[in-house]
């Protein structure tokens, strides 16, 4: 498929390791495990479905997690083999987030999706990728799914950091000119989502909204400030981002947002 040439071509660029890594990105990812180690037991069985190069999967691995991964790129599957460690009860299976029929249903404890929804440019994709994840989960469990938002990405590409020309995307129909509301193809690599889409995505299924997370909030629109930050100084924003990533003045803002949701 033509949308899948675009991905292998972004994640053959390994820029995912790089982001989660980073000082800024590391935001995202602190949050991200903070809210997933809420609700881990020690006996869970966990899924990560687009798990990309493993960052997430090898560290529930090496806290000592059985963890199933499947992943769309033969690129990121590479890295994921090379970044596991001896030891790790992981497996990793080439696969599709719109299909996991080779999954029985409500096998797992916890189930992440983390990626996917980055990538489907449809409802009735988005539906099927959450359908999906719900449907190999059991009754009780959680679901983790992560988001990127629209109005953080336009304030920061394009008038602070001005990659792209903003009247252009208006008059190609990309961005609405009075709502400001995006439009996203495949080869704009990334779906850009508000709340509000994500409330009315989820309204169709039996699950219960646990949290909705602001997972790196003002992170990136301070990047300048966060490179200077030292240790002491990071350790209070993240103490201050913890406190504030759920407050619903300050999600709107966030780059990429969590929906943590119990499936009943």
């Amino acid at each position: 498929m033509e949308e899948n040439k675009y991905l292998i071509d972004y994640y053959n660029q390994d820029f995912e390791d790089e982001r989660l890594l980073s000082k800024q990105g590391s935001v995202e990812f602190l949050t991200t495990m903070r809210y997933i180690e809420k609700y881990l037991k020690s006996d869970d069985r966990i899924l990560e479905v687009g798990a990309g190069t493993g960052r997430y999967t090898h560290t529930l691995a090496r806290k000592g997690y059985t963890v199933d991964a499947v992943e769309l790129i033969e690129h990121n599957i590479k890295r994921f083999k090379e970044n596991t460690k001896e030891g790790e009860k992981v497996t990793i299976t080439q696969g599709n987030a719109l299909d996991l029929s080779a999954i029985a249903d409500e096998t797992y404890d916890i189930t992440l999706l983390l990626g996917p929804m980055y990538h489907l440019y449809t409802e009735s994709d988005k539906q099927t990728a959450l359908s999906e994840a719900i449907r190999v989960t059991k009754k009780g469990g959680v679901l983790f799914v992560a988001y990127c938002i629209s109005d953080a990405t336009i304030i920061r590409e394009f008038f602070v950091r001005k990659r792209f020309d903003v009247f252009e995307y208006i008059k190609n129909g990309k961005i609405n000119h009075e709502t400001f509301a995006t439009q996203s193809t495949p080869a704009d690599i990334i779906e850009l989502v508000r709340k509000e889409d994500i409330d009315k995505l989820i309204s169709e299924f039996d699950i219960n909204r646990l949290h909705y997370v602001a997972t790196d909030g003002m992170t990136h629109h301070i990047g300048e400030a966060m490179g200077e930050m030292d240790d002491a100084l990071f350790d209070m924003y993240l103490k201050y981002h913890f406190a504030t990533c759920e407050r619903p003045d300050m999600v709107g803002q966030t780059h990429h947002s969590l929906d943590v949701l119990k499936k009943n």
